[in-house]
């Protein structure tokens, strides 16, 4: 606790002074631009990776960067998906996985979950990832399958249909690379960004 409260010192005493005006203006204005969805792994951090200011990105973090397709039972996933897109309007919406992803590890090697049966309900979320990964035991394959599958389940939201429908929104599906610091863009037919 000592390092967050340290932490909190030193945001109050350098950060914020330097981006006072920022915060003024944050204060009465909520007007991200993206919605992120990346994993909870803390090793990822989406304001860093991408370069972004507070108040850029409207983030969701969940284990494997997973979103359940649509049901009408309420959820925070769920919830968080419909302020974005309706609420907020964001533009883009970017599911980004990453390597060495313990959720997709633990799905491509098939630990033994008994221990943590919410986590192993949690990741029935990526049966079609694992359906759609051709080679057992692949994680990095499992990992691109799974952002894919995540962006197919976006789609299943109503607000992203209608706002998709619109023109109004665009998918994104990264890959992140923590070793490199690459991105993978998915739907790039080029080589991985460089953020």
């Amino acid at each position: 606790m000592q390092d967050l409260t340290e932490g909190v010192a030193r945001f109050q005493r350098d950060v914020f002074p330097a981006k006072a005006e920022l915060f003024a203006h944050l204060a009465t204005h909520h007007t991200p631009h993206t919605l992120f969805i990346s994993c909870s792994d803390a090793r990822v951090v989406p304001e860093l990776i991408t370069g972004t200011e507070p108040g850029d990105l409207f983030v969701i973090r969940t284990a494997g960067n997973l979103v359940p397709a649509y049901t009408p039972e309420a959820d925070g996933v769920a919830a968080s998906i419909e302020y974005a897109v309706a609420a907020l309007g964001v533009k883009d919406i970017v599911v980004c996985g990453h390597s060495a992803c313990g959720a997709m590890t633990a799905l491509a090697q098939g630990h033994d979950l008994s221990g943590a049966p919410a986590v192993a309900a949690w990741l029935r979320h990526a049966d079609a990832s694992q359906a759609h990964t051709t080679a057992a035991g692949d994680v990095p394959a499992l990992v691109r399958q799974n952002v894919l599958a995540q962006l197919a389940n976006l789609a299943t939201h109503p607000s992203v249909a209608k706002a998709l429908a619109e023109r109004k929104v665009a998918l994104h599906g990264w890959v992140y690379d923590i070793p490199t610091g690459r991105v993978e863009d998915l739907a790039a037919a080029g080589p991985a960004l460089a953020v």
